[in-house]
């Protein structure tokens, strides 16, 4: 009988949940918590289907998970695809694809990373462009990890004083500079499957328990077309980043739902924040969604979703995804000639030579006289590499605007 596991950590209510609710339907598969006693490459899992809930936070978790996806078994999320995101490539991502984000760029970390020198960074200016990253973004603005999760991290700042006042606390993290979105609604979404969406009114300045005691202020015609807009926002994100389980986070400003956060693979389900309501449609759609997975399971071909960004990459169409044929891998369906060559022949079947090929031979070429020796003029200097420019002598991979500068410090 086909396994489907959960990997979960310090979350209890929707595991076992997840877990009565797959054993309750007549679907011929049994689920239970992912069990690993040793982590051999290339041998395959007893899981059809793995629902990943900690991965993010245990490097040896995500390696099991690759090497069982790589084996055959549909993980929920593709641990590769989770692995390289991040938050500032889904916001850049939703513009290519029509959906309105909060203006953001992208910050180098306070302190150097390691195993890095002053030379590591001579491709960055010194300072950077401040007065221009100032008026674009505006304050206040929220100043946050450019692959972070958890509201880990995340400051409000005011001014450009007090964001440097408060980068010197981030080290070595990458941070995004975001502007504030003043909203009115604000909703968090989850898709799973990439089908089934299920929109919350949410308020996130409330205590965390509290958060989805919120309701929804748009009404009447204005609010069914508000929640056609997020529900279709929601879809377009996560068939382009190929997540089947994930939350979406949107602002509304002047009716416009702008997408703040969308890159939650492993999303709160806990039935003490998101309410007995919410907790039921999450189990009941992620049971489905696993079933539907493990029945589609094909043992020891590629079982993984892919977004649309890296189908439209290879041009081929996206495995598994909800709107796609979940009989093909992307792999098999590539053109020809995207598709790596690679030798296909067993140890025990030696590759026979063309029957064309003929016998070369080979003919020996006498050497010629070695040329004359210039005469030795005596030691000459030898030019060296020139010392390269630094552009700073500062221990930071940041640094104040120049002295000039309408921004600088008091």
């Amino acid at each position: 009988m086909k396994k489907i596991g959960i990997l979960f950590g310090m979350e209890n209510t929707f595991p076992n949940a997840f877990i009565e609710r797959v054993n309750s339907k007549d679907s011929g598969f049994i689920a239970e918590a992912v069990t690993i006693d040793k982590v051999v490459q290339a041998d395959p899992t007893e899981y059809a289907v793995i629902i990943d809930r900690i991965s993010q936070d245990v490097p040896f978790y995500r390696a099991y998970l690759k090497n069982a996806a790589l084996s055959g078994t549909a993980v929920i999320n593709n641990p590769f695809w989770w692995s390289a995101d991040e938050k500032f490539f889904n916001n850049a991502l939703a513009e290519k694809i029509g959906v309105p984000v909060p203006k953001t760029v992208l910050i180098p970390s306070k302190q150097r990373p390691e195993n890095t020198t002053e030379t590591s960074f001579r491709n960055l200016a010194f300072p950077m462009a401040w007065e221009e990253i100032f008026e674009y973004i505006g304050f206040p603005a929220y100043m946050k990890p450019h692959d972070g999760g958890g509201w880990k991290s995340v400051y409000k700042v005011v001014n450009p004083h007090d964001m440097w006042h408060k980068h010197e606390e981030t080290g070595q993290l990458v941070m995004m500079l975001q502007e504030e979105i003043e909203f009115t609604d604000y909703f968090r979404c989850y898709c799973i499957g990439q089908k089934d969406v299920l929109i919350m009114p949410y308020e996130p300045r409330n205590p965390h328990h509290l958060r989805y005691a919120a309701e929804m202020k748009a009404s009447g015609e204005e609010g069914e077309k508000l929640l056609e807009t997020i529900k279709d926002y929601t879809l377009r994100l996560n068939i382009a980043l190929g997540y089947d389980f994930n939350t979406v986070e949107f602002a509304v400003r002047d009716g416009i739902p702008i997408a703040i956060d969308f890159c939650n693979p492993a999303p709160d389900a806990d039935i003490y924040s998101v309410g007995r309501d919410n907790f039921e449609w999450v189990v009941e759609a992620a049971a489905n969604l696993a079933i539907e997975k493990a029945k589609a399971h094909v043992p020891g071909q590629t079982n993984l979703t892919w977004g649309t960004f890296i189908k439209d990459a290879i041009g081929a169409p996206a495995s598994t995804g909800a709107a796609e044929n979940r009989g093909a891998s992307a792999i098999n369906d590539a053109p020809a000639d995207s598709i790596p060559v690679r030798d296909t022949a067993s140890a025990e079947t030696p590759l026979a030579a063309p029957a064309s090929a003929k016998e070369v031979k080979v003919k020996a070429i006498t050497p010629k006289k070695s040329p004359k020796l210039v005469e030795d003029k005596g030691n000459q200097p030898v030019p060296s590499e020139p010392t390269p420019k630094i552009p700073t002598k500062k221990a930071a991979a940041t640094k104040a605007p120049a002295a000039n500068s309408k921004l600088k410090k008091p």
